[in-house]
């Protein structure tokens, strides 16, 4: 599974990416975290407000940071 953080680096970018961590680590399953700060790259996955978060390919959520849970059910919808 690969899990992308989209955003500048902004402190909820970082809290989006300490989530998603912690969400990985609570269900224990393989995932690849990483953050994408070219705005170019953001910008293909049609992303216009960060942060957002993309799993597998999929924005699932734009412009706000959403709850550990919701990222735990993304997770789960797409294992």
């Amino acid at each position: 599974m690969k899990i992308e953080i989209l955003g500048t680096g902004c402190p909820k970018c970082k809290k989006l990416s300490e989530l998603a961590e912690e969400a990985v680590n609570e269900l224990g399953v393989s995932a690849k975290i990483t953050k994408i700060t070219d705005i170019n790259k953001i910008i293909n996955y049609k992303v216009l407000i960060t942060p957002a978060l993309a799993i597998d390919g999929d924005a699932m959520v734009v412009g706000r940071v959403p709850s550990k849970e919701e990222i735990i059910k993304w997770i789960k919808e797409k294992s």
